[in-house]
């Protein structure tokens, strides 16, 4: 099951709300503990941040670098 912002959102309103019952990716969880839910919330928010992690290339202070190119004129 791919976890989405809309999960992480359905369990945000569930810890404010209070409730221990989450609808999500259309299926239905019921938490035993607050802590748990907690826990839950918790996973999914770092499972989108690594889905959203850019790969990047190299840097040098900071900035983006690229190689140069040069060609023979033709």
């Amino acid at each position: 099951m791919a976890l989405s912002q809309a999960d992480l959102d359905a369990l945000d309103l569930a810890i404010a709300s209070g409730e221990l019952t989450v609808s999500m990716s259309g299926r239905t969880v019921t938490y035993q503990t607050t802590q748990s839910l907690l826990q839950a919330r918790d996973h999914v928010a770092r499972v989108l941040r690594a889905q959203s992690t850019v790969v990047r290339g190299p840097t040098f202070g900071g900035r983006g670098y690229g190689l140069a190119s040069f060609n023979d004129g033709e």
